[in-house]
């Protein structure tokens, strides 16, 4: 492939791929005179990457269109199944996964026993099965319990063996594909924010009280916010009362005491932090899971939210199918790596 194209560097080859692929995509289907236009590229260069990718089983033709007095222009639309991509997270219970095509479409959506416990092995086995029985997989996306800088775990309460540990380096070594590790919340509000359509500049918060400790994913005028020191949404730690934080106040002291906590302090838990949040980013929307919370408690942290600000400056409060949202936003970041590619 570079011999086709030695005039042009290779991050400039990557850019062309990509901006073809996502054209495509977006569009349905296109001819060189459409894509050239679109991409600001020349019809001459638009006509190589478009040849080579055809070759290369990477589109389709899709027929021509109408003549306008001259050669009537080739339309050409992406292979959807060119490349897959895979979506995996871990809990401390299970382990999640989807196997999806190019157009987001689902191959495959299971689960498996939780590995967080284990040592990387039973992680990467588990991965490795799943581009065995597909091996059209050109990007995977790892969610996880804790904070990710850079694809590297910087804080994982719990689960030592992945603390400070380099998942995306060791996979993307170890399987020879682009990987993107992501925090478990940073990918839940992506996916709600992305599957909802929302408003682009839209700022939301999605609150999970979770099985390792309570998250939250931000985004702010449209991008995910992760801090200077990737610890955004480490919403454990907020203070809230003299003597606890948002973790002790959800908990207790003990399990006996948080067995029998009236659910009015969670309640009033939760009401605070989403004080908390409309004073310092007054978002259009808070989201909780729908495992977690149901309507009848929606309408009381409402109220009691509005106790401590004024109700008018309040978001709209509302929940979703995390585990769903938690994917679909992993499925976001691979989509994004499968496009970019590698090839040049």
């Amino acid at each position: 492939m570079v011999n086709d194209f030695p005039a042009a560097p290779n991050e400039m080859k990557r850019a062309i791929f990509r901006g073809i692929r996502a054209s495509l995509l977006a569009l349905g289907s296109a001819t060189k005179v459409e894509l050239s236009h679109k991409l600001g590229i020349s019809f001459p260069t638009i006509s190589k990457f478009l040849s080579q990718m055809e070759q290369d089983g990477e589109l389709i033709l899709v027929g021509l269109d109408d003549s306008s007095g001259g050669r009537r222009a080739q339309r050409y639309a992406y292979n959807p199944e060119y490349m897959l991509g895979l979506a995996i997270f871990l809990e401390k219970t299970e382990t999640n996964y989807t196997i999806f095509n190019c157009l987001g479409e689902v191959k495959e959506q299971g689960t498996a026993a939780s590995v967080l416990k284990d040592d990387i092995l039973s992680l990467t086995k588990h991965i490795e099965d799943l581009i065995l029985k597909y091996p059209k997989i050109k990007s995977a996306a790892i969610g996880v319990p804790g904070s990710v800088n850079n694809g590297r775990i910087i804080y994982i309460p719990s689960y030592e063996k992945y603390h400070d540990f380099d998942l995306k380096g060791y996979f993307e070594e170890q399987l020879s594909i682009p990987v993107v590790v992501e925090n478990d919340m940073n990918a839940a509000v992506l996916g709600y924010h992305d599957n909802r359509r929302k408003r682009e500049k839209s700022s939301l918060v999605y609150l999970y009280l979770g099985q390792n400790g309570p998250g939250a994913g931000i985004i702010v005028n449209g991008d995910v916010v992760r801090g200077s020191s990737f610890f955004s949404g480490e919403v454990s730690f907020v203070p809230q009362y003299d003597d606890r934080n948002f973790l002790q106040a959800l908990n207790g002291e003990s399990e006996i005491a948080a067995a029998k906590l009236r659910e009015e302090e969670r309640i009033d838990a939760i009401s605070r932090l989403v004080a908390s949040f409309t004073a310092i980013l007054n978002p259009h929307t808070i989201v909780f899971s729908n495992d977690e919370v149901n309507q009848s408690m929606i309408n009381q942290i409402a109220v009691k939210s509005a106790v401590y600000i004024p109700e008018e400056h309040l978001p709209e409060l509302t929940a979703s199918d995390w585990k769903q949202d938690y994917l679909y936003g992993l499925q976001h970041l691979g989509l994004d790596l499968m496009i970019s590619g590698t090839k040049i």
